[in-house]
């Protein structure tokens, strides 16, 4: 039944969604060079790498790490690099990844490939089990303010929790969170 809403659900939010999608694409490429998508190597399910897509916030030659571990991360971005971020609308190509199955609506946000130590206890409690999502328990709890051993006890609560009615629900916290930008650190 997930698997069948992601689908669904992904391919409504790429038609209706079409016109934004259409609009960030173009205001990407007019405000810095390269690529318009990023394709990050995350982690998906089993700790398999997968390439996740993004709209390009930072400059082509970013280091490949968590944004919280640049130095001054903020002279990365790009002239909307912020926005997008802050908008969460550099996320909007993910809805390929929900659709071709690399990721969910909801489940543990993608560790980055080389995030070793959310990697290594994700692992621990089972939680690389599930497909990695768009958003999940853990961003509407904090997000970027969440230190790795309190995101993954988020993530362990979801895995235990799992249902529809709490993705539902997690869908719902999401969209606030969104509307009002909390816990956006960047």
């Amino acid at each position: 039944m997930k698997r069948l809403f992601d689908l669904t659900i992904s391919f409504v939010a790429m038609i209706i969604l079409a016109p934004v999608i259409f609009f960030v694409t173009m205001m990407v490429w007019l405000t810095s060079r390269g690529s318009v998508l990023y394709w990050s190597d995350r982690m998906g399910r089993g700790n398999q790498i997968f390439k996740m897509p993004k709209f390009r916030s930072m400059y082509i030659g970013t280091p490949a790490v968590a944004t919280h571990l640049l130095q001054d991360s903020k002279t990365y971005l790009t002239p909307i690099g912020s926005f997008l971020r802050k908008t969460s609308l550099d996320e909007l190509p993910q809805l390929w990844s929900i659709l071709v199955g690399d990721m969910s609506f909801v489940g543990p946000r993608p560790a980055l490939f080389n995030q070793d130590d959310l990697i290594a206890l994700r692992t621990q409690y089972g939680v690389d089990q599930l497909a990695p999502g768009l958003t999940g328990w853990a961003q509407v709890n904090g997000r970027d303010e969440l230190s790795i051993p309190v995101k993954v006890q988020y993530d362990v609560e979801y895995f235990q929790n799992q249902s529809f009615w709490f993705d539902l629900k997690i869908l719902g916290l999401t969209f606030l969170k969104v509307v009002r930008r909390v816990g956006v650190s960047h």
